[in-house]
């Protein structure tokens, strides 16, 4: 089993170990019970996983005389909302949960997203667990503590940083998943070796194949270099006021794309290797993206079999949804670009003529 940690010792210590192997749900009860982490648990999950991996460790935790209970909600993008957050909170208060409560987040990102804003909001903030099981939930939102819900207007504009407890990170639980959720997370490993990984980039060319096909040994050391780079990156700005800004990689076209296709047309990882795809011509056209660097960054994106152009959107509307984006300032859409494979700039502004002629030619 591999072990990154999350050092956030400024004020109080907020650190914790991100736990990485295959086949360790079994052993999160026992660990669990050891460290004394909540004297209740509520595991929330989703209604695809509630079955499944839901019961599967509800009954491990059971066996191991844990005071447990489980909640479900619809899966899906649409469910992460202020509606669902506000019945998951109600249940919480139903069932008599208490300040040394704790919560597992138990599914993909959506589910951590929610989880953890619940978490960060009940009674103030209660402890809360991820174990993700999807692998954009591995190698990047289960980390970090960045939590929140939708607006029907835009995408996260409620949440909060809000650290977990512990990760843990069971790459056997990625079996079986569908292809585009293997490609959606594999999107956000791209990302994160283009802003800031060479190595990394180089890594996932050579081992596609791996990946694609769900091989453990090549999944745990491709989730430990994206927990390594996500982990540095929040240790040195946890709340986003500087570097943790270049995970926004991608974010600001993806955002509004999912937001104008009403988080149903793409996945979060095919808006944001979409978004990439823009932002990488923006960084081109201003001068700062080669040619060649942004065909090596396209033509990974396309090899992995993810989208790469935008549908037909007036180019207009579009524009408009930038500027309800959160790095808005005052009035400027702020983007996150390349200027070489391992090396990205925030607070990039470019103008409306080449956001717009950036747009066109990418549909």
């Amino acid at each position: 089993m591999e072990t990154v940690q999350l050092n956030l010792k400024k004020g109080k210590d907020r650190s914790y170990d991100i736990l990485i192997g295959s086949r360790i749900m079994d052993k999160i009860p026992l660990d669990l019970k050891r460290n004394n982490l909540g004297n209740r648990y509520l595991i929330i999950t989703d209604s695809n996983l509630e079955g499944t991996h839901g019961k599967r460790l509800l009954s491990l935790m059971r066996k191991e005389v844990l005071s447990v209970s489980i909640l479900s909600f619809k899966a899906g993008e649409k469910s992460k909302n202020l509606k669902v957050y506000g019945k998951l909170i109600e249940k919480l208060h139903e069932l008599k949960l208490d300040r040394k409560s704790t919560i597992i987040a138990l599914g993909g990102g959506v589910v951590g997203d929610i989880s953890g804003f619940v978490a960060a909001t009940y009674m103030r903030g209660i402890n809360y667990i991820q174990v993700p099981t999807s692998l954009l939930a591995t190698v990047d939102s289960s980390i970090g503590g960045k939590v929140a819900v939708d607006l029907s207007t835009g995408k996260n504009i409620v949440g909060a940083f809000y650290q977990p407890r512990k990760v843990y990170i069971d790459v056997s639980l990625l079996k079986g998943l569908p292809r585009k959720e293997i490609l959606n997370g594999l999107s956000e490993a791209i990302k994160h070796a283009l802003i800031m990984d060479k190595k990394l980039f180089n890594f996932i060319k050579k081992n596609l194949d791996n990946v694609l096909h769900i091989d453990e040994k090549t999944l745990i050391e491709l989730v430990r270099r994206n927990c390594n780079i996500k982990a540095n990156i929040v240790e040195s700005d946890e709340t986003e006021s500087g570097l943790r800004k270049i995970l926004n990689y991608g974010h600001t076209i993806g955002h509004a794309l999912e937001t104008l296709t009403g988080y149903s047309r793409y996945s979060h990882g095919e808006a944001i290797a979409i978004g990439m795809v823009v932002e990488g011509l923006i960084a081109n056209k201003i001068g700062i993206l080669s040619d060649e660097e942004l065909r090596q960054q396209n033509g990974l994106i396309r090899q992995a079999g993810l989208p790469t152009k935008l549908p037909n959107i007036n180019t207009n509307r579009f524009v408009d949804e930038l500027k309800k984006d959160k790095k808005v300032v005052d009035g400027r859409t702020e983007f996150v670009l390349l200027r070489e494979i391992g090396k990205a700039e925030y607070g990039v502004h470019a103008s409306t003529e080449i956001i717009k002629k950036s747009i066109d030619q990418s549909k």
